[in-house]
């Protein structure tokens, strides 16, 4: 059984950074993506990473802010968060799922992320 549990979400101000972590076990699937959903919006796509070849995948209004990464000793994906603003303030939620472009099947029940201006 997959199960996802993110962890590092909190509460900051303007332009810091962030670190989420999510530790997978079980995990079934090669790609490991990280989505967020903001009060009153749907769940939208962040980011993703293949475990076997490390390729990733941004949506465009995190690139160049945001890196994500895995450790495979650690079967941990990270999300390395920077320059963070209002708008990215939101739940953020680990998945895993076959494909980096595709549907997901297994989610993390998410951790809080808080940004004040």
């Amino acid at each position: 059984q997959v199960q996802l549990v993110e962890s590092g979400g909190g509460l900051v101000q303007a332009g810091a950074s962030l670190r989420l972590s999510c530790a997978a076990s079980g995990r079934s699937n090669d790609a490991m993506g990280w989505f967020r959903q903001a009060p009153g919006k749907e769940r939208e796509f962040v980011a993703a990473i293949g475990w076997i070849f490390g390729n990733t995948y941004y949506a465009d209004s995190v690139k160049g802010r945001f890196t994500i990464s895995r450790d495979k000793a650690k079967n941990t994906v990270y999300l390395q968060m920077t320059n963070l603003n209002s708008e990215d303030t939101a739940v953020y939620y680990c998945a895993n799922g076959p494909s980096l472009y595709g549907q997901y099947q297994y989610w993390g029940q998410g951790t809080q992320v808080t940004v004040s201006s």
